[in-house]
């Protein structure tokens, strides 16, 4: 297999498509191993999920899951940190097991002990059967910033002021944004059986041209997406609107 681009109209279409990709491998095998992100991206397929809980019964009582990234220095209650984040617009609308949920711990007094741990666990799950992404405005996937090297594991990185200023609207002020986050790194994304890309909006449009041109490039981390064999990429409109309709390639689920 390889990549696959399916064009959608709108983000609810987008939110609609990958809950039911998810749901799929789910029903498949029950105890899946999901990686999960965070962000505005995928609240409307977090939605689609919940729903579809309370309408069909789908469980996830046998389903481990691991997050891409979170913070450094916010605690798990604290509104903005991506525990939170999951815990509210997921976690506590299934029956998944918490125990079972795994963000990498920010506050940890060793980070780069925590960032090795998360690597272990990822592997004592059994490896991530399906992952969840979004792409940032600079092409970036998790924290895993411009110039990354694709062979970087889990580890701590500095946020870029890009990002950093993307992020500010979830905080008081630009201040309160954290400098550095914990990030799977994009060789632990790309050991992921099978990667699900969601792109919305304009303001995505041109790290979607940039991948889409099919250069990789430590440049635009979410490249390293060309390298993987499974890769299901659900954009609307509005992402793809700097590519050339004779150029965008539509593929069946």
């Amino acid at each position: 297999m390889a990549m696959k681009l399916l064009k959608v109209a709108d983000y609810a279409e987008m939110s609609r498509q990958a809950a039911d990709i998810i749901i799929k491998q789910v029903k498949e095998k029950p105890n899946a191993v999901l990686g999960l992100a965070t962000g505005s991206t995928v609240l409307g397929v977090y939605r689609e999920l919940a729903a579809d809980h309370r309408q069909h019964g789908t469980s996830y009582r046998l389903v481990r899951t691991v997050n891409l990234d979170e913070y450094v220095g916010l605690d798990p209650d604290h509104p903005n940190s991506y525990r939170y984040y999951m815990n509210q617009h997921l976690f506590a609308q299934l029956d998944i097991p918490l125990h079972e949920t795994h963000v990498p711990d920010g506050l940890a007094a060793d980070l780069d002990e925590e960032c090795r741990r998360y690597e272990r666990l990822i592997d004592e799950l059994g490896g991530i059967d399906l992952q969840l992404l979004g792409i940032g405005r600079n092409g970036h996937i998790g924290f895993n910033e411009p110039g990354t090297p694709f062979s970087t594991a889990t580890h701590v990185v500095e946020l870029t002021e890009l990002t950093r200023e993307a992020n500010a609207r979830f905080f008081p002020s630009l201040d309160d944004v954290p400098r550095y986050a914990i990030t799977m790194g994009i060789a632990t994304i790309l050991r992921s059986r099978r990667i699900v890309l969601l792109a919305s909006g304009e303001e995505k449009a041109d790290a979607m041209a940039r991948l889409l041109e099919g250069v990789v490039t430590p440049d635009l981390p979410a490249s390293a997406l060309h390298l993987h064999p499974d890769v299901t990429i659900i954009a609307d409109c509005e992402a793809l609107s700097l590519i050339p309709k004779e150029k965008r390639r539509v593929d069946a689920p």
